[in-house]
């Protein structure tokens, strides 16, 4: 059988170099029995536990405490323990104030009745860790800094829609939309709407803002202060400037860079750490952790869902600028929608919820799976090797050797599927690879360091917005209630390229004109049972088209110590959202 040259070529390099960087670097995210573990332990053993240093963990290191500046998930924690936004959503979905005074509404005024418009009072007691006073004019710079192209800030995308923000007075804000709004709640909310100081940041606001000392060395409104920043660990201690009141602990250590199974264990087991987040760690070792533990596990179900990308152009042909996954050159194979179908029916989500997640995952097929509102009630799914085996004949991929992988005009149907060093999702590649094996696709399984798979990086090749694969797997969702910015990013001007250096969210490269209409219409759609609908739509079309194929609705899964009281997590906004309320749980008498 002869092979695609150019692409089976590129396939065996990068198949080699993942196994090479998987040898090379998996230490820090492998599993239980790994010397990682064992480094871990012993690196925060290091000395006795102080009761007042409350010990957080990660399995990323922060790189910036410059939210606008993130590179991930881990710099939004991490950030989050410094700034305020004007208000975030609490697990309910309920708006609770921060730097706000009062929530906008309709009734109060705040909320202009054609959706133009928003107005926010702000607290009047506020000041910076510094003592200067926090005013409306912070605000409207935050909003310039994230709008500056030249600053590029990682939050822009929650702010596209937004035409002006004015300073009315020192304690009032108002936001002007381009066109009228139902998601005005989106802008200054949550860890993407953290307030930074103008008095600060000002002279940073241009090609220079990532040289700013302030991005390590941070000047908040938070309950803490950054005091001490190195590559895996960061230190705050109380801000003494904070409006509400000194928070319970005397210090805080956040530390990167600890294999998940490691850091649940340190807080289930050993009590060396008090916190470790969103725990991917397989059903059978997770429940065996939580068996004479000295904290206990927290499972919150919000928008995270792990799912299985499907790349639309061709991962292993060069444009003539050297750029790969252009989305100009069609996938030689998912072009073709019978073999996307195939590929989604021989996923077997059942097992993959059931084996590695247990109680923290539930087999799905929906995309927008939080609010529930939005779920669609035609979208399901079916594992099916017999219907898909009969596609991919119709597709005209037959076996003509008898090697038992199928061809097509020479080519054989083979495929990489690349996911970030974590067990758990090793071991779905594994469940994957073996049922696209039975129906006669070959894959190459590519496992790639956690840091660079995430990576925001334009030179980082191996990053999921890059994908230089044909499968990729990852979990994300809404960062709000609101979905809106969410399911934008499967519309066209959306696509990563080359051009916008990789930074824009639809790696898929998939485009539908009929997909974008319905986002525009839902971005400006202020009846709330009509926009619903439009999601839905939106939800079954990506569905129909098999643009992603969700695999697990994941909770998330944190390890918090029993000795820590009043820690409450929401599915909106970073885990440290209210670590202004953790306080050490009170001696017996």
């Amino acid at each position: 059988m002869v092979r695609l040259g150019s692409r089976t070529a590129l396939l065996a390099v990068a198949a080699g170099a993942a196994l090479f960087t998987t040898i090379a670097c998996s230490q820090p995210v492998d599993v239980s029995n790994s010397s990682a573990s064992t480094t871990a332990t012993a690196d925060l053993a290091q000395g006795d536990r102080d009761p007042q240093t409350l010990r957080l963990l990660y399995s990323r290191s922060a790189l910036t405490l410059n939210p606008h500046m993130a590179t991930g998930y881990q710099d939004f924690e991490a950030a989050r323990i410094v700034y305020e936004p004007l208000a975030s959503y609490n697990e309910a979905g309920e708006l609770v104030p921060f730097l706000a005074d009062q929530i906008p509404s309709s009734e109060n005024g705040g909320v202009a009745a054609d959706g133009t418009s928003v107005t926010w009072t702000l607290r009047p007691d506020v000041t910076w860790a510094d003592g200067e006073p926090f005013t409306a004019d912070d605000v409207v710079f935050t909003f310039e800094f994230i709008r500056n192209p030249v600053v590029a800030a990682a939050t822009a995308q929650f702010y596209e829609g937004v035409e002006g923000v004015e300073a009315v007075d020192d304690y009032t804000v108002k936001i002007t939309f381009s066109t009228p709004t139902p998601n005005w709640s989106v802008p200054f909310t949550g860890q993407t709407g953290l307030i930074l100081p103008r008095h600060i940041f000002e002279e940073y606001n241009g090609p220079d803002a990532r040289d700013a000392v302030a991005n390590v060395q941070p000047v908040g409104t938070g309950p803490y202060q950054a005091v001490g920043f190195e590559p895996g660990t960061v230190i705050f201690e109380p801000n003494p400037s904070y409006w509400g009141g000194r928070p319970a602990f005397k210090r805080v250590e956040l530390k990167g860079g600890i294999a998940p199974y490691a850091a649940a264990r340190e807080v289930l087991q050993t009590g060396e750490a008090d916190f470790a987040h969103n725990l991917q760690v397989e059903a059978d070792a997770l429940s065996t952790l939580e068996t004479d533990a000295s904290g206990h596990v927290t499972t919150l179900f919000g928008s995270q869902v792990e799912r299985i990308m499907l790349n639309f152009s061709d991962p292993f042909t060069r444009t003539e600028a050297g750029e790969r996954s252009n989305p100009k050159i069609p996938h030689p194979y998912f072009s073709d929608l019978r073999v996307r179908q195939a590929v989604n029916l021989a996923i077997d989500r059942d097992t993959i919820a059931k084996d590695l997640y247990g109680s923290t995952g539930q087999p799905t097929a929906q995309l927008l799976v939080a609010p529930e509102t939005y779920q669609s009630p035609t979208v399901n799914y079916t594992y099916d090797l017999a219907t898909a085996k009969a596609l991919l004949d119709e597709a005209g991929w037959v076996d003509t050797d008898g090697d038992g992988l199928r061809d097509k005009d020479g080519v054989t149907l083979e495929v990489m599927f690349q996911a970030a060093v974590n067990p758990v999702r090793q071991k779905t590649q594994a469940i994957v690879s073996d049922s696209l094996a039975e129906i006669g696709i070959n894959v190459e399984i590519s496992r790639v360091r956690m840091d660079e798979f995430f990576s925001g990086d334009p030179q980082d090749t191996d990053s999921l917005n890059h994908f230089y694969a044909d499968m990729q797997m990852y979990s994300i969702g809404n960062e709000s209630p609101d979905p809106g910015t969410y399911m934008g990013w499967w519309t066209c001007d959306k696509v990563a390229s080359l051009a916008n250096q990789w930074q824009e969210p639809n790696n898929a490269r998939y485009c539908n004109p009929e997909y974008d209409q319905l986002w525009a219409s839902a971005r400006e759609e202020l009846d709330p049972a009509r926009r619903a609908e439009l999601f839905q739509q939106m939800n079954e079309l990506l569905a129909k088209d098999v643009a992603v194929i969700p695999v697990v609705h994941r909770a998330m899964v944190n390890a918090v110590s029993d000795r820590i009281v009043e820690a409450e997590f929401t599915p909106w906004d970073a885990s440290t959202w209210a670590i202004k309320d953790w306080k050490p749980k009170p001696a017996a008498e």
